[in-house]
């Protein structure tokens, strides 16, 4: 639970550092490119290929190119047509989808899930009713490719550590992670990227450089830690801790502005999607027990 507790204060900051220094002056496929680069040689030096089977290899290299690689060009291109607020309250759909997840890892339905998305929807609406277009739903849209690919990629770690010996030293194999971010990274730069929009300022090489080495090297290595070392129901609502903890940034360090009365409608009808979730995985747990 640490793990989770202090990576969601240190990603805190990323949404509005992103969105006040990167967003729309740096290429953001150039910006995953960097991110995904730094955090990469943060693990190279430590990085044992022996420790893991070939497979295994494979396997987190697809955790990483998920979780990161495809993850990160969605959230980056989000930036683009939606506020920092706004990027931050869609991201709460995470949870929900961890939970689909596990109901399709077991084989399972569970139909409140789909409630509860329609209700996270509303609340999206409500922040933009009197504004809606078709770039807000694009960003939402794209903010949803982002948090599908975050928990595909918790899931699948999860998944994964379960089948490998408990005394493994994950700081010795976990380069193989953002190798695996790399695959994408790189092809979606010298496909898509705009070379005349590269960083101009001392500023946005050094908000590149705290993303990359230490938002991303260490906080998902933590992250990944510390998802394995707590229950799905825990790590589903520590995806949505974020939120607060980022918009509270957001708006008390860099003031932006945002309707406020909107904003706290718009929370309001998704934190009561989150409080009916939790209700009925406490319903179901008590009926099975």
């Amino acid at each position: 639970m640490g793990y989770l507790v202090s990576v969601t204060a240190l990603w805190a900051f990323s949404f509005s550092l992103i969105g006040v220094y990167l967003a729309g002056q740096v290429d953001s496929y150039f910006a995953v490119l960097v991110r995904v680069t730094l955090a990469m040689l943060v693990f190279l030096p430590f990085l044992r290929p022996s420790l893991l089977r070939g497979r295994q290899r494979l396997a987190l290299m697809a955790l990483g190119a998920v979780q990161l690689g495809v993850m990160y060009t969605f959230f980056y291109q989000s930036f683009l047509l939606l506020s920092v607020p706004e990027v931050l309250l869609f991201t709460i759909f995470t949870p929900v989808y961890i939970a689909l997840l596990d109901d399709l890892m077991f084989k399972r339905f569970t139909p409140i899930y789909l409630v509860t998305a329609v209700l996270a929807v509303l609340g999206a609406g409500v922040i933009r009713y009197d504004g809606i277009d078709s770039g807000f739903w694009l960003g939402f849209l794209v903010v949803q490719g982002a948090n599908l690919c975050f928990a595909i990629g918790q899931v699948g770690y999860r998944r994964l550590a379960a089948d490998l010996p408990p005394t493994l030293a994950w700081h010795n194999v976990f380069g193989w992670f953002f190798i695996g971010a790399m695959v994408v990274a790189l092809p979606a730069f010298l496909l898509f990227g705009n070379m005349s929009a590269l960083p101009s300022t001392s500023m946005q090489w050094s908000v590149l450089a705290w993303l990359g080495l230490i938002a991303s090297g260490i906080g998902y290595f933590a992250w990944n830690q510390g998802a394995t070392k707590v229950d799905a129901g825990t790590l589903a609502i520590m995806n949505n801790a974020l939120v607060p903890a980022g918009l509270v940034v957001n708006l008390v360090i860099w003031n932006r502005d945002a309707d406020m009365g909107k904003l706290i409608l718009g929370a309001a009808i998704m934190a009561a999607s989150l409080w009916l979730n939790h209700w009925w995985l406490q319903r179901r747990s008590a009926i099975s027990a």
